[in-house]
């Protein structure tokens, strides 16, 4: 079982920048990639980026590639989502999940292949 916490969320304006944590904890978690979805009121979860844990290899939607960066420290057990040049559209509630069986070389972007989630974070942005 593993364990997945966000924090960072909150009012931003657009432009501004914020850093999103998922702290992770739980059993061996050594070959999970982990991901990084959003869902906006009345849309799908999507895939906004992850990390395989062993590596640090990334991976991203490529519509957000370029604005938005996820990292990982592997002392303090945390990803992270970095995100720039915040817009509007990126109001959303923000969540953090782990894939157990990634295939080893990229990261699954469908939301049913991540078998543990967090429980979210706001991201709400004003224009």
């Amino acid at each position: 079982q593993v364990q997945l916490v966000e924090s960072g969320g909150g009012l931003v304006q657009a432009g501004d920048s914020l850093r999103l944590s998922c702290t992770v904890s739980g059993q061996n978690f050594g070959h999970y990639v982990l991901g990084w979805f959003r869902q906006a009121p009345g849309k799908e979860r999507e895939f906004v980026g992850g990390v395989r844990w062993s590596s640090g290899s990334t991976y991203y939607s490529e519509s957000l590639k370029g604005r938005f960066a996820v990292d990982r420290d592997k002392v303090k057990n945390t990803m992270y989502l970095q995100m720039n040049n915040l817009k509007p559209e990126d109001t959303a509630v923000f969540l953090c999940a782990a894939d157990s069986h990634p295939p080893w070389s990229y990261a699954q972007r469908s939301a049913t292949d991540y078998e543990y989630w967090g429980q979210g974070t706001q991201v709400t942005v004003s224009s």
